[in-house]
């Protein structure tokens, strides 16, 4: 039996996220059953069970390696120091992490889907009132449409200038044909989301996608969608439709379980960090850049 697989997310701003979260650990524990002695997950941040409580459940019915995946499309620097803090706590425990999901192509192909299902149906998000049906049931070439590709947006800059960077991906992979794919964020860091949409108008959208750039659905994406609606209303002539959050499915799931091979087929040395490496740098005093982190060593 292969060792025990620990998804870990960065927290969850409702039950609505929590509750899904749980859901895909469920998926991949049918998944991998007979395959992997066990799946558990947590949270480094909020949200239940915590990545510590998991550990620590793990740890007690036997399991002193695991694999840890980050669940998480941005950077993983606060999962690796948790990582680190629970093998403190737990000399006895090796880990093998994982690569996060960032700029992930399956991921890149998973929001495609998702784009494609929000082009196929009707608009959601536009203003009823019978007086603008039809302009909403005019054709609109691809060239007409744009989408907007929303982050959680952050004050570290790099993680706002990666979602930038997957914007750019996503838009020649898998939106080549459309006007533009633009960038907007929920919070801290502008263009808003009005913003984002208000810019593909004035390029000459006559239909935007709002696409999602998270993994489950909860309080953030409500708060894209009310921010796009809201939108919506005061522009009647614009198609304006949101395309579903990744979410619990197979498609991710396969991303995870090839996370998890890959990281088992990668050299130990690489990968392997123990509490006895911890007081080796403590001793050493070597600076932050120079400790070997957990994604060392794996392609």
């Amino acid at each position: 039996m292969k060792p025990p697989l620990l998804l870990i997310g960065h927290g969850a701003h409702d039950d609505t996220g929590a509750a899904e979260f749980g859901r895909f650990v469920h998926r991949l524990r049918c998944r991998l059953d007979g395959v992997a002695a066990d799946v558990s997950g947590g949270f480094i941040a909020r949200g239940r069970p915590t990545m510590s409580d998991s550990v620590a459940s793990l740890v007690a019915r036997g399991h002193h390696r695991l694999v840890t995946i980050p669940l998480t499309l941005y950077g993983t620097g606060d999962v690796e120091a948790a990582v680190r803090r629970a093998q403190l706590a737990h000399p006895t425990l090796t880990c093998d992490q994982g690569r996060s999901l960032a700029a992930s192509p399956r991921v890149l192909a998973l929001m495609g889907e998702r784009l494609a299902d929000a082009l196929a149906e009707m608009p959601r998000l536009a203003a009823v009132g019978d007086d603008h049906g039809e302009a909403h049931r005019e054709p609109v070439s691809p060239a007409e449409t744009a989408v907007v590709l929303v982050g959680h947006g952050s004050a570290d800059t790099a993680e706002n200038a990666e979602v930038h960077r997957v914007s750019r991906l996503f838009w020649e992979t898998h939106a080549a044909g459309l006007l533009t794919v633009e960038t907007a964020y929920v919070s801290d860091a502008p263009p808003s989301v009005a913003q984002g949409i208000e810019r593909c108008r004035r390029l000459g959208a006559r239909r935007v996608v709002v696409l999602p750039y998270l993994l489950f659905a909860g309080g953030v994406l409500e708060r894209i969608w009310a921010e796009a609606l809201a939108y919506a209303a005061g522009h009647t002539d614009l198609d304006v439709r949101f395309a579903e959050v990744i979410g619990d499915c197979e498609g991710l799931a396969d991303v995870i379980i090839e996370r998890y091979e890959e990281t088992l087929a990668a050299e130990p040395a690489g990968s392997e960090w123990t509490a006895r490496d911890a007081g080796l740098l403590a001793v050493v005093h070597r600076l932050p850049r120079e400790e070997p982190t957990l994604a060392e060593g794996l392609v």
